[in-house]
């Protein structure tokens, strides 16, 4: 039964995203699945509630919606109902979707649970790394960023609408959230991951101001 519900969550989500910035499209879904699916292997959570969290966690991403955050757990519970799930297992994976996001860190804390670390860490994972470097690019490309100036040094956000608003050059993101997730992974599983894909984002930059320079 369990399966069927996974299946046909998955091909909602296909369906729902297709045609989505490819930064957050079916494919970053399913490496956060593969990769949930994996620290809970390990984590031994609630599978049924990491899986569907996992799928469903950009199901409607705020910052493509005009800033509403209770649009993605809107629509992620509708779809659960649909399928007949337990009332406990919707608010869970509800929760996990308001709660799972960087910026969510930057407000207040309200919730938390071992999935919501499992599905958390994995997000965090696709955000580091070879990946988390062309998906950085890829969004700020969508939204006409410039890579990198000079004169616009990196900041520390004080709340959540401030990160909202940003508009910073893309390699400031690195400063700004990228270079910080390693430290913030909650899981041991996660941890051990995301060593080696922050080392790799330390020898990108490295790479990339040499190159600005032109020194490289």
């Amino acid at each position: 039964m369990e399966q069927i519900i996974i299946s046909k969550t998955i091909d909602f989500v296909k369906e729902t995203l297709a045609g989505a910035e490819a930064g957050h499209d079916w494919f970053h879904i399913e490496r956060v699945f593969k990769t949930a699916k994996h620290i809970n292997s390990l984590e031994k959570g609630d599978m049924l509630v990491v899986a569907l969290a996992a799928l469903l966690h950009d199901i409607a991403d705020s910052k493509f919606n005009g800033g509403d955050e209770e649009i993605g757990p809107r629509i992620a519970g509708d779809f659960l109902q649909s399928l007949g799930l337990e009332p406990a297992i919707i608010a869970h994976v509800q929760q996990i979707i308001r709660n799972l996001s960087f910026k969510a860190s930057l407000g207040e804390i309200t919730f938390a649970s071992k999935e919501l670390d499992i599905v958390q860490d994995a997000d965090r994972l696709d955000a580091i790394g070879a990946i988390g470097i062309a998906r950085a690019f890829t969004y700020g490309g969508f939204k006409n960023r410039v890579l990198y100036d000079p004169e616009i040094k990196p900041q520390q956000y004080a709340d959540k609408e401030a990160y909202k608003n940003t508009v910073a050059p893309t390699v400031n993101h690195f400063y700004e959230k990228l270079l910080l997730l390693k430290d913030l992974m909650k899981t041991d599983t996660g941890k051990q991951l995301a060593a080696n894909r922050h080392e790799f984002m330390l020898s990108y930059l490295q790479q990339f101001f040499a190159e600005w320079e032109g020194i490289q």
